[in-house]
């Protein structure tokens, strides 16, 4: 099994951005803890992170074909990103949508997400564990 794990925007600035929030680990740690954990369930993963719309799209569009699921954290586009929703649809993803902070506690125009409907599931408010839950459920789902 492959997974791409696509990380939008300000994601970059984790360990440096309100960290109440988001915690205190970089991207580049929380990455290295999901390598480790698909190493040992024997699962591929590939990483790709972006402050572009346009390049999640074609990172998307990219990927049909060569991985199994993706686990996406479209970050600030998941409230404003009907490209992002139109590439999944598109390339007809199965996708796990991941969010660090529990969205449905923040503000109104924070707990709208164009792309939860066509998610096979929606992650919120566990920190960077939620890519590991999702690396579990997809585990699972894919036995």
């Amino acid at each position: 099994m492959k997974i791409l794990f696509l990380n939008g925007p300000n994601l970059n600035m984790l360990g440096e951005r309100e960290e109440s929030l988001y915690g205190q680990l970089t991207l580049s740690e929380i990455n290295s803890l999901i390598q480790k954990k698909a190493d040992k369930m024997n699962i591929q993963v590939d990483f790709f992170q972006s402050n572009e719309e346009g390049k999640i799209v074609s990172r998307i569009q990219e990927s049909s074909g060569l991985v199994d699921y993706i686990v996406i954290n479209p970050a600030a586009f998941t409230h404003t990103s009907i490209a992002i929703r139109d590439a999944l649809l598109a390339v007809k993803a199965r996708f796990i949508e991941v969010h660090l902070s529990n969205i449905f506690s923040r503000e109104d125009f924070r707990q709208n997400s164009y792309v939860s409907s066509i998610a096979l599931g929606v992650i919120s408010g566990f920190g960077h564990q939620g890519y590991l839950m999702a690396l579990d459920a997809l585990s699972d789902i894919n036995k």
